[in-house]
């Protein structure tokens, strides 16, 4: 899974999420949320690689383009960083 090394894979796998399609399977915010719940120390860059690697896409470019965005679906949720 491109962009998450071992630490998120890990937060992954507890959470029973060990390949690419099932990655895929989850809505990339939710799942962030969910992990953010186990792991308080989660981070936007979390985020953007959860995206980067259902898309395959490099986290940094995520971050770039869909920063705005996201901070305000998380915003929504009041998981936005302070």
């Amino acid at each position: 899974m491109r962009g998450l090394g071992p630490s998120s894979r890990a937060q992954l796998a507890a959470l029973g999420i060990h390949t690419l399609e099932q990655l895929r399977q989850h809505e990339p915010v939710a799942l962030y949320a969910r992990l953010k719940q186990q792991w308080p120390a989660a981070n936007m860059n979390l985020l953007y690689a959860l995206i980067g690697a259902q898309e395959d896409l490099d986290w940094r470019q995520v971050a770039r383009e869909r920063r705005s965005e996201l901070l305000l679906r998380l915003d929504d949720l009041g998981l936005a960083p302070r």
